[in-house]
């Protein structure tokens, strides 16, 4: 018997959501200074004078300034010692002074003028001379990246990854709890939006429904979906056209929203109007190949053992082997926090020693090309003594959410 899948209006299901976000709070000054403290370390530790963070996530996440990027050069240069300095358009000076939450000075380039001849003059007055490395954050446009090395040939340009993956795979106290309340806030979105389904709804509908629920719990609305019906379930990142809703289909949603710059991002995947043997049973090895994961995440042990440890599990069951179909074409998971992906990943033969403070996706997805697919997707983090989930997972294919 299925629970929780179908029976309620659309309206009703809203009036079940509260906002969630009432008694949160976003990151403080403090952390970002500890952030700033911490990459300076590595970087005199490793012999980097500089990076250059773009703007996007980076440079939000070590100074809280949020802007866009774009081609036109905004960002800022952290020093290996000393004060952050911004570089933006003249024109652009005023509102990024009032977004502005660690100190530092704001140097202005005019249209006509090279933004990369005017950061060059900013590294020299920092003390970079030739020879020095100057680290320039991973997700600056190469265009960017041309125009410094034709500025400062006489610099070592690096990816600071190094550097941003450093700080930030390592989540903090407030972190993990912003995570955690998106991470709720999304699984409640999953449980009204399994309740409004019936014979007929379409994808789009659903998506729309998933949006504005994300509202009622606080968030602006949904940071990304996928909802996918039948056949549609065995493309992991959806197909380009809306399905309509059939008994027998297998509904798979992913999705997720951002509370306070940290998102959430959960799929599950449930039977409407009764599931068949097959989907049942392959059901379970999803679920135990997700379980399978969560046990082999122990703190100094690589990355890829989880990846491991799930496939041996799919295959337990007769699926793969390594990315195999019908199995798991994809790495088992992500890491998440202020991007959907980011470091470390839970892929094949990755050495990274799982730490406390690491955030990951749990999601060994089963493809069963021309016919269906299975994700199971909850997010887990490593505690000082061991994998912790910020939610439990899915309980069975008719009852979702244990009800």
């Amino acid at each position: 018997m299925q629970k929780g899948i179908g029976g309620a209006s659309k309206a009703s299901a809203l009036a079940t959501l509260t906002d969630m976000t009432k008694d949160t709070r976003p990151v403080d000054k403090a952390e970002y200074t500890s952030r700033i403290d911490k990459a300076q370390r590595y970087m005199r530790e490793h012999q980097i004078a500089a990076i250059y963070l773009n703007a996007g996530t980076n440079l939000s996440y070590f100074t809280g300034m949020d802007w866009y990027a774009s081609e036109r050069l905004v960002g800022a240069i952290l020093p290996a010692s000393g004060e952050v300095v911004y570089i933006a358009p003249l024109f652009e000076i005023d509102s990024l002074s009032e977004r502005q939450v660690m100190a530092g000075s704001i140097v202005g380039w005019q249209e006509h003028e090279s933004p990369y001849a005017l950061v060059a003059e900013v590294l020299k007055n920092a003390g970079l001379s030739g020879g020095d490395i100057f680290g320039v954050d991973e997700a600056t446009a190469f265009f960017i990246v041309d125009g410094f090395n034709k500025a400062m040939p006489d610099l070592e340009i690096i990816n600071a990854s190094g550097v941003t993956a450093h700080c930030r795979m390592h989540k903090s106290v407030s972190e993990l709890a912003l995570i955690q309340r998106a991470m709720d806030m999304t699984l409640a979105v999953h449980q009204a939006t399994a309740s409004i389904l019936h014979e007929g709804i379409t994808t789009t509908e659903v998506e729309q429904f998933i949006h504005e629920a994300h509202k009622k719990v606080g968030a602006s609305g949904s940071y990304f979906c996928i909802v996918l019906f039948g056949k549609a379930t065995s493309f992991p990142h959806g197909v380009k056209d809306p399905q309509v809703l059939k008994p027998g289909d297998l509904v798979l949603i992913d999705t997720g929203c951002k509370l306070h710059g940290y998102l959430s991002d959960i799929t599950r995947t449930y039977s409407f109007g009764g599931a068949s043997e097959k989907q049942a049973r392959l059901w379970q090895a999803e679920k135990d190949a997700q379980l399978a994961a969560f046990a082999a995440a122990a703190n100094g042990s690589p990355c890829g053992d989880v990846d491991a440890a799930a496939r041996v599990s799919l295959e337990s069951a007769g699926l793969g082997p390594d990315y195999d179909l019908p199995g798991l074409p994809h790495r088992t998971g992500h890491g998440i926090g202020m991007d959907i992906h980011e470091w470390p990943y839970l892929v094949k033969d990755n050495p990274q020693p799982l730490a406390p403070g690491m955030c990951f996706s749990n999601e060994p997805m089963i493809v069963v090309p021309g016919e269906f697919g299975i994700r199971l997707e909850d997010h887990f983090y490593m505690a000082e003594d061991g994998p912790r989930w910020f939610t439990q997972p899915a309980q069975s294919i008719d009852n979702p959410f244990g009800l």
